[in-house]
């Protein structure tokens, strides 16, 4: 495996690269201040501009790891911070990486998600060396399953009672795909 930390990956619409204290506005008006989007999530709907600002300050000091893999994910059109999309657990005993995102509501079912994960899929298997990326949704959020489906993802089981988010102790659906998977079936 190597780490060479959260580095600027862009698509047709997106750049995807790392947060900065400027995002703070962004994120707050653009997804964190929606209980909409943090309902299945694990960290409570921000409350001002301040709790994104905290929030941020902390993410950016953690870059200084060169094993952080954390985006801001960036809309081309509007150069607006939109979502995040990052490695939220990492096992490296078996080259796994965890990913978690969200995205502002505004910019649900475009397909931005699934451009995203592909990107972050390729850049961790291809340049960070990563043999296994998995994600976990609530069974009650679905729309986050077809995202990691649409991503080149397989269903891999749903796990009762195994999760707690802002909804409570919930049953999480597990998706994962492996280097060899994603290399001989190109997304």
């Amino acid at each position: 495996m190597n780490f060479p930390g959260t580095v600027v990956l862009e698509t047709e619409r997106l750049v995807i690269r790392p947060f900065c204290e400027a995002d703070a506005h962004d994120m707050f008006y653009n997804w964190a201040n929606s209980s909409h989007v943090t309902r299945f999530l694990t960290w409570p709907v921000h409350k001002s501009v301040a709790d994104s600002e905290e929030i941020l300050n902390a993410w950016v000091k953690d870059y200084e790891n060169p094993k952080n893999f954390n985006w801001c994910i960036e809309w081309k059109e509007n150069h607006q911070a939109i979502g995040s999309i990052g490695v939220v657990r990492m096992n490296e005993e078996i080259e796994e990486a965890e990913i978690g995102y969200c995205i502002g509501e505004e910019y649900w079912k475009k397909g931005i998600m699934t451009e995203a994960l592909k990107a972050v899929m390729g850049f961790l298997f291809e340049e960070a060396g990563i043999n296994r990326v998995c994600a976990r949704h609530d069974t009650n959020n679905p729309n986050s399953g077809r995202v990691m489906k649409a991503a080149g993802m397989l269903y891999e089981g749903t796990m009762r009672q195994a999760g707690k988010n802002n909804m409570g102790i919930c049953d999480y659906t597990l998706y994962a795909i492996t280097k060899d998977l994603y290399f001989n079936h190109s997304l």
